[in-house]
């Protein structure tokens, strides 16, 4: 049995979906809300056993311990933008660590997810180190970048943890699934949409000197990808620590949407325009994974053929042509 929470959301039926293609055989549990909007339809295509609200998980999994393979643990608050502390504080950083503790307890590998926003501008780098004196010198520029920071030096101090502990770090995910996010979706998303009824793409302006219009950097990973270096990760339980999950890449929001209009076959047409002020103090003008860690683990499996991250123009052409173009665009 795997246990996923967050399992219908983005990443999380993703996730669920490569479950089904490794394990058809294996109960897939997942541990969501589905609210009102349209999660539900990520899950419309998967075999899963059970669906567990959050607050009920931890009898849940104290009655099915002994049945339980792994804990994939994608359920958060991922808004960037969320002001409520006291949320963060309960939803991320309390529920995460009381779910470690308890696969420590009982020995379940436990995946999860953390995020490149604990980066913060990246005057640091972007390397992902699993020691507190590296990890404490990162400062976050919101408050869910924070709490997933909190998670992770708290997780690396604890002495008692599962025999296989991972923490992902994930960089700008993008690909099927996402349409329930609304305001929070990929830009590759947000471009589909707004050139489908405009015929054009609209992108922030840069106030920073080092960069032009449309020439912020980002490392945009597509979630197949994702999702199949998780089940990689599964299936070598001697590999625990932090890792950065990117395609290594940092490609600017002009190639994104360049590769966007070619995918759609529609001709290239971007408007700047100006940033929000709320958005200018935590904006992130440059982010490209370190992915030596990651890289140099495969590479000592050396019997593994781990197929590699996807190019932005792949990545995006699947995206657009296998997904947003099709009447059904779910995964």
């Amino acid at each position: 049995m795997f246990v996923v929470t967050g399992g219908a959301g983005f990443i999380g039926s993703v996730i669920v979906e490569q479950l089904n293609q490794k394990y058809p055989e294996a109960d897939v549990v997942v541990v969501d809300w589905l609210g009102t909007e349209d999660k539900w339809k990520n899950l419309n295509k998967r075999q899963i056993s059970d669906i567990v609200f959050p607050e009920n998980m931890f009898d849940f999994l104290d009655d099915h311990a002994e049945e339980i393979e792994a804990v994939i643990h994608m359920g958060a608050i991922s808004a960037t933008t969320e002001k409520d502390g006291d949320k963060l504080v309960e939803q991320n950083i309390g529920f995460t660590l009381d779910l470690f503790d308890w696969c420590a307890a009982e020995d379940v590998p436990l995946i999860y997810a953390s995020s490149a926003a604990t980066y913060g501008e990246g005057e640091n780098g972007f390397t992902d180190f699993d020691d507190l004196d590296q990890l404490s010198k990162l400062a976050p520029l919101n408050g869910y970048g924070f709490s997933k920071h909190m998670v992770d030096k708290a997780i690396v101090k604890r002495g008692f943890k599962p025999s296989q502990w991972v923490g992902l770090k994930f960089f700008n995910v993008y690909g099927p699934n996402e349409y329930h996010k609304g305001g929070m979706q990929s830009v590759i998303a947000h471009a589909f949409k707004q050139i489908s009824e405009t015929g054009k793409m609209k992108l922030f302006k840069s106030y920073h000197p080092d960069y032009k219009d449309g020439e912020q950097l980002r490392d945009f990973v597509y979630v197949k990808d994702i999702a199949e270096a998780i089940i990689w990760f599964y299936e070598h339980p001697d590999v625990s620590g932090l890792f950065n999950l990117g395609a290594g890449e940092a490609r600017s929001f002009n190639d994104l949407v360049k590769a966007t209009f070619k995918a759609m076959g529609k001709e290239e047409n971007i408007e700047y325009i100006d940033m929000p002020d709320h958005l200018k103090n935590q904006y992130q003008y440059y982010t490209k994974a370190d992915m030596t860690k990651f890289t140099q683990t495969l590479e000592s499996y050396q019997e593994d053929d781990f197929v590699a991250f996807s190019t932005l123009e792949q990545g995006v052409e699947d995206y657009v042509k296998n997904h947003l173009l099709k009447e059904d665009q779910y995964l």
